[in-house]
């Protein structure tokens, strides 16, 4: 893992923790946790490990960035 990754994710969770926690969007998460070795998705809700992790202290409009490119995501797979 990079070193400049890890203190960004540092970062943003002593950020997260001086604001407000959004829980109006609910997780996508369906209790399928397993990573498809090719894609690095969750097979359940085709989320990135980075993604899982960071959903609880992303905003609503980041969360909402990221169900987007699940759709993304999952359109692309029915079509190969």
């Amino acid at each position: 893992m990079n070193p400049e990754d890890r203190a960004e994710r540092r970062r943003r969770r002593r950020e997260a923790l001086g604001r407000k926690i959004d829980t109006t969007i609910p997780s996508p998460c369906i209790s399928v946790c397993t990573l498809d070795p090719v894609t690095n998705w969750c097979m359940g809700c085709h989320r990135t490990i980075d993604e899982i992790r960071n959903w609880p202290i992303l905003s609503a409009e980041e969360k909402q960035s990221i169900l987007a490119a699940i759709e993304d995501r999952c359109s692309g797979a029915s079509e190969r």
